[in-house]
């Protein structure tokens, strides 16, 4: 019979062959196979992603920037014998439902207009640094900048503005702002 089964290609299986094949399961180096294209695709993907991150918190900083803008220029105009806040909790609204004063405008939300400076906001810090007075007391100048947490982690760049220009940025992630922003 097995010389007939060999010469005709006719091979007898185990009878428990399928089950062993199911229960045996993945090799060792099916596994590190398997691991091992995980961490490449991994190792590609990562960096793109905090790169963008940065470019995310970037964006964020300019658009951050660019509301404390506004927010002074709403602030000046409501309160004009104060002029510009000096700080940014002076934009922020009143904790715990108090009434709208120049002290507290309701201007900016709780995370820009946090209770001290600086306030740190998507991996930035912000803080507004007062100019000059007019001889009848109001802040006629003003100036804000935002810098990363952690430069190289946050951001790579530092964002600064005043009531005067648009926001520019310093390449080095300070606050010596000398660089159009584009």
């Amino acid at each position: 019979m097995r010389l007939l089964a060999r010469r005709f290609g006719v091979f007898r299986l185990p009878i428990n062959y399928g089950v062993n094949m199911r229960e045996r399961g993945f090799s060792l180096i099916e596994l590190l196979v398997v691991v091992a294209i995980i961490l490449i695709i991994a190792a590609i993907a990562i960096p793109s992603f905090l790169h963008s991150r940065m470019a995310a918190n970037e964006s964020s900083a300019v658009y951050s920037i660019r509301t404390i803008n506004t927010a002074q220029v709403t602030y000046a105009t409501t309160y004009p014998t104060v002029g510009y806040a000096s700080a940014l909790n002076m934009l922020a609204a009143p904790t715990s439902g108090g009434e709208i004063t120049s002290s507290n405008a309701g201007i900016l939300d709780w995370v820009l207009g946090c209770l001290s400076q600086p306030c740190e906001k998507s991996g930035y810090s912000f803080a507004i640094v007062p100019g000059t007075a007019s001889p009848d007391g109001s802040l006629n100048s003003y100036s804000v900048w935002g810098k990363p947490t952690s430069v190289g982690i946050t951001g790579f760049r530092g964002f600064c503005s005043d009531n005067m220009n648009p926001v520019q940025y310093d390449p080095t992630g300070g606050i010596n702002c000398t660089q159009p922003l584009q």
